[in-house]
C-alpha cells in the first residue's frame, strides 16, 4: 500500500549503493528530492538516466554520491555539456556505462516482463558492444534469417524516482503520456514521488483520467513538494528556467562554483552548511 510521507523520509527511502532509475529533464524529474539526497550526503549510487540525463545527474554527480553510471547521454541542452559529469568521466571519477536510449528501454522492460534479458536488433555492429562486457550477440534463435541480435541482461532498478503534478489519496499517480514513467515503476522493487498536490479521488475510477494514471500498486510512497521539479519544467504549471540552468553551466565549470552553488541552492533550503 502506498504511503504518503514528508520529503526527508523520501530520501531517506533511498539507501546508500541503490541502483537509482531517474526519469530525463522532460519526464518531470524529482529536484526537491534530488536536492534533499544530497544534503543527507546519499553515497555510492548506481545511477541509470532513463535514458537521458541533466542537472540532476550532474548534481548528484559532482556531489560525490555517484558511483557508477548507465546512461546514453549526460547534457545541460541549450546550456552546454554537464560541467561535474565531464570533470568525472573525463578524469576517470566515474565508472561509465554507456548506452543508447533503445538499450535502457529495452533491459526495463526485461525487468517489467519478469524475464532476464530482452533482444535488441540495431546495436549490431556498434563499438558500444564491444564495450560492454555483458551485452551479447547471437544469431537468430528461431532461424529465421533474421541476423544476429544483442541480448541484453534484464536492469532491475532498487529504487525509481519521479515528480508528477498529482497523486490521489488511492496512491495513483498522474503520467500522462510519458509512458516511459510507467516502465520505470514496473521495473523497479520501489517507485519514490513526489507531487505538486494529492486530490481527493481515484484516477482510476475516472475514464478521463485513468489511462493515464500509473497505479498505486506501482507506487511505494508520495511527498507532497509544491515546485518539486524547479528549476526544471512541469508541464501545465511552470516552465523550465533557463536562465538558472544556464548560470549553474557557467557556475559549475569548477569545484569551487560548484561547492558555491550547493551551499546556496540546495543545502541553504534547510540551513544545513555543507
Amino acid at each position: 500500500m502506498t504511503t504518503f510521507e514528508n520529503l526527508q523520509n523520501l530520501a531517506a527511502r533511498v539507501p546508500d549503493g541503490a541502483l537509482l532509475a531517474l526519469a530525463p529533464e522532460y519526464s518531470w524529474v524529482p529536484m526537491a528530492l534530488i536536492r534533499a539526497l544530497i544534503r543527507r550526503r546519499v553515497k555510492d549510487l548506481h545511477l541509470l538516466t532513463v535514458p537521458i540525463g541533466g542537472l540532476a545527474a550532474d548534481l548528484l554527480i559532482g556531489s560525490g554520491a555517484v558511483k557508477t553510471l548507465e546512461s546514453a547521454a549526460v547534457s545541460l541542452g541549450e546550456a552546454g555539456p554537464a560541467p561535474r559529469f565531464s570533470e568525472a568521466a573525463e578524469g576517470g571519477a566515474l565508472d561509465m556505462r554507456d548506452s543508447t536510449c533503445p538499450a535502457i528501454h529495452t533491459a526495463l522492460q526485461a525487468s517489467e516482463k519478469g524475464v532476464d534479458f530482452m533482444p535488441l536488433g540495431g546495436l549490431v555492429g556498434s563499438d558500444l558492444v564491444g564495450n560492454r562486457g555483458d551485452w551479447k550477440v547471437v544469431d537468430d534463435p528461431l532461424d529465421r534469417g533474421g541476423g544476429p541480435v544483442v541480448l541484453l541482461p534484464a536492469i532491475k532498478p532498487d529504487v525509481a524516482v519521479f515528480h508528477s503534478p498529482r497523486a490521489d489519496t488511492e496512491g495513483n499517480v498522474w503520467i500522462g503520456r510519458r509512458r516511459e514513467l510507467m516502465t520505470m515503476a514496473h521495473a523497479a522493487a520501489a517507485t519514490l514521488v513526489t507531487v505538486e498536490a494529492v486530490e481527493d479521488r481515484d484516477f482510476l475510477d475516472d475514464e478521463a483520467t485513468a489511462a493515464g494514471t500509473l497505479s498505486g500498486l506501482y507506487v511505494t510512497a508520495i511527498a507532497v513538494a509544491e515546485g518539486g521539479a524547479r528549476p526544471l519544467g512541469l508541464t501545465g504549471h511552470y516552465r523550465r528556467d533557463m536562465d538558472h540552468i544556464r548560470a549553474y553551466a557557467e557556475e559549475a565549470k569548477t569545484g569551487a562554483g560548484f561547492k558555491r552553488y550547493l551551499d546556496r541552492e540546495v543545502f541553504a533550503e534547510t540551513g544545513a552548511g555543507s
